[in-house]
């Protein structure tokens, strides 16, 4: 399997399972992540799985949410970064300009799918929320 057919794959998969946390905390209450992982330790806190005391699942499942989209952002910009590096290094062989757009091309489809579904995920949970 190629490296970008691999990368694809990844994408997809993320967007799969963001999609379907994304299902799931729809029902729960309103939140906008500003820093995933100061927001997940926070969440591992809340929930008790460090010793700490429980509180809800509504508070969790948003930001879960939000971590895995902002994984997926990263994921296509450092596709579209690796396109464009095998794009400036194609020495103008047709195969490889054409692998390098594609790379591209799948990298902005996917950081549009990304900020898109953290859009629709954050306004749906605030109408819920609140």
């Amino acid at each position: 399997m190629k490296l970008s057919e691999k990368i694809k794959t990844l994408l997809f998969a993320g967007v799969l399972v963001a999609s379907g946390v994304g299902a799931v905390g729809l029902s729960q209450g309103a939140y906008a992540a500003t820093d995933p992982l100061a927001e997940a330790k926070k969440g591992v806190t809340e929930t008790g799985l460090n010793g700490g005391k429980v509180t809800d699942i509504k508070t969790l499942v948003p930001k879960v949410v939000n971590a895995l989209l902002y994984v997926i952002g990263i994921l296509a910009v450092i596709m579209i970064i690796f396109g464009g590096i095998t794009y400036t290094t194609s020495a103008g062989d047709s195969a490889k300009v054409t692998k390098a757009k594609n790379i591209i091309l799948y990298g902005i489809v996917g950081l549009i799918v990304a900020i898109l579904a953290y859009a629709i995920v954050n306004f749906v949970l605030t109408q819920l929320g609140g």
